[in-house]
């Protein structure tokens, strides 16, 4: 195709079935505890998630600004997605900062002791993506 810059819209076209495609589309049950994902994300030793996003949380000072508050961010997204993008937040933003929850391939400058772990087990991912849930509005 050449016809107005068919073939580089095709070339966006592909890559953007490519990373859809990596997006989990299928049905995804939620089995996770919601208040154990809540004590996750407000957790600064384990999910650490308030370093960067802000959320329901007026116990906790000092919440994140230079990520979307968490309210915000599950507005347009599902289990799946919340999921995926906690897993490897890569498969949506390459240039993200924020640390593969699950993948430790990739994760860079990790101490010693903690190479070669995920962050979160499969389990507390789950939980994380039912508290998520629960902060959208209807």
């Amino acid at each position: 195709m050449k016809f107005l810059g068919g073939y580089k819209l095709l070339q966006g076209f592909l890559i953007l079935v490519v990373i859809l495609g990596a997006l989990p589309t299928f049905s995804y049950e939620l089995t996770g505890d919601p208040q154990a994902g809540r004590t996750i994300v407000a957790s600064r030793q384990k999910g650490l998630c308030l370093l960067c996003h802000s959320g329901p949380f007026p116990e906790e000072p000092f919440q994140g600004n230079i990520a979307p508050n968490l309210s915000d961010l599950v507005a347009n997204l599902n289990a799946p997605e919340l999921r995926a993008r906690i897993m490897n937040p890569a498969i949506t933003n390459p240039q993200t900062i924020m640390p593969s929850y699950y993948q430790p391939e990739h994760l860079t400058r990790v101490s010693k002791p903690y190479q070669g772990q995920s962050i979160l087990s499969l389990k507390e991912i789950d939980d994380v993506v039912a508290y998520l849930i629960t902060l959208k509005k209807e």
